[in-house]
């Protein structure tokens, strides 16, 4: 659910990154992790009286395709400029969520779990590859996980670390990349998420211990 609040007061807006790329979504803190990872540069709240798709005025709940789709592939095809998306907003007044920052000390990482993989039950972490690499991890290394619902554990168990889920045997749990370089937590051919009823947002931490020996 990208835009529970549609049809509300919430903005619409396009949002241009660091890398010159433009985001178009609602202000609800889905750019969150963008202005903290990517950076903005610029955002601009959409004018719907020029950028709406046309006789979609009395529809409220269906913004994805009658702004947001036709707002983008103005802008992509060069309909329209930046400029033209409608009035220049402050980057430091968007919409945020809490972003956890990723703690490192000896032989321990711990950060957040950001994204459930729905259809297969992943974890994804906040714990960046390279922060994870800090480790020293090779192939094969056992490490200790342990997961929290705020100040309640949740999960704690030894997990292998491998390039992908057959380095487990079916029904074992693995740490891997991602194909977003961060770090993951699955179950070979099931799903981890199920298995333990996990959850995401800043209040699901986790953290990676490296097992020595």
């Amino acid at each position: 659910m990208v835009d529970p609040g549609v049809g509300s007061k919430r903005k619409s807006v396009v949002a241009k990154t660091a890398k010159n790329q433009y985001i178009v979504t609602p202000d609800n803190g889905t750019l969150s992790f963008i202005k903290k990872h990517v950076g903005i540069l610029a955002i601009r709240e959409i004018s719907e009286v020029a950028n709406r798709r046309q006789n979609t005025e009395h529809s409220y709940t269906f913004h994805g395709r009658d702004v947001y789709a036709y707002t983008g592939a103005k802008l992509a095809s060069g309909h329209i400029s930046f400029e033209e998306v409608g009035p220049e907003l402050s980057v430091d007044q968007i919409v945020e969520l809490p972003v956890v920052e990723t703690i490192i000390e000896d032989h321990l990482v711990k950060g957040a779990i950001d994204i459930l993989d729905v259809r297969f039950g992943s974890l994804w972490t906040s714990i960046t590859r390279e922060e994870f690499y800090k480790l020293e991890p090779e192939f094969g290394d056992r490490f200790e996980v342990t997961i929290y619902h705020a100040d309640m554990l949740v999960y704690q168990n030894q997990v292998v670390y491998g390039k992908s889920f057959a380095d487990v045997r079916i029904g074992q749990p693995i740490l891997y990349i991602n194909s977003l370089y961060r770090l993951g937590l699955a179950i070979n051919q099931g799903s981890f998420a199920k298995a333990y009823n996990m959850g995401v947002g800043s209040s699901w931490t986790i953290e990676i211990k490296k097992i020595e020996g």
